[in-house]
């Protein structure tokens, strides 16, 4: 086998840049948190009377929304940035 063909195409982009472990990261934590369960399984602190473990998972809608909110935006310019430069 010759080297060039391990090698990728001069002019396409890297598959992994640091834009995309972003969006996975963003992605990716949701998950941890939720199913690192004992880490929040417990009742204190509460929370206006809602033990931790229900308003951790509550806290965690929010949160998992704004990261995959996130993840689209910078995916979405990721995409532009290669179709712009897949045109040159």
């Amino acid at each position: 086998m010759s080297e060039e063909t391990s090698e990728e195409p001069q002019g396409k982009p890297p598959t992994v840049t640091p834009l995309r472990v972003v969006v996975a990261l963003c992605l990716f934590a949701p998950f941890v948190a939720m199913l690192w369960v004992s880490s929040y399984a417990k009742v204190e602190p509460t929370f206006i009377g809602i033990p931790f473990f229900y308003w951790y998972q509550m806290a965690w809608v929010v949160i998992s929304t704004a990261l995959t909110m996130i993840a689209y935006v910078l995916w979405q310019r990721d995409q532009r940035a290669r179709k712009a430069g897949a045109s040159r």
